[in-house]
């Protein structure tokens, strides 16, 4: 049986060598018709700390590396376009000394 493939968005990377990723979509209410957001959330594997917070990644269904993770990350899709501004502020303050 082939693995499953997906694609989300990265929404922690506070952990080492583990992401953690959001995967949205739209349900259509049975009774009433309204599309629903919902989101399944994965914990994923990331060797290398590839991806970041915010980053567009695709992620392939393994077997089981601990207690919660059951994924691994394929590839980082797109990078993100957050800012960090405690970054920017200190690079700011280097510059002025």
């Amino acid at each position: 049986m082939p693995k499953r493939v997906a694609v989300g968005v990265v929404t922690s990377d506070k952990m080492d060598k583990t992401r953690r990723v959001e995967i949205s979509r739209l349900e259509k209410h049975e009774k009433y018709g309204k599309f629903i957001r919902r989101k399944t959330v994965c914990t994923v594997h990331d060797e290398n700390n590839e991806s970041r917070l915010g980053d567009t990644v695709k992620i392939e269904e393994c077997p089981p590396k601990s207690k919660m993770k059951r994924w691994t990350l394929l590839s980082v899709e797109q990078k993100s376009r957050l800012v960090d501004v405690n970054a920017m502020r200190a690079n700011a303050e280097a510059a002025k000394k």
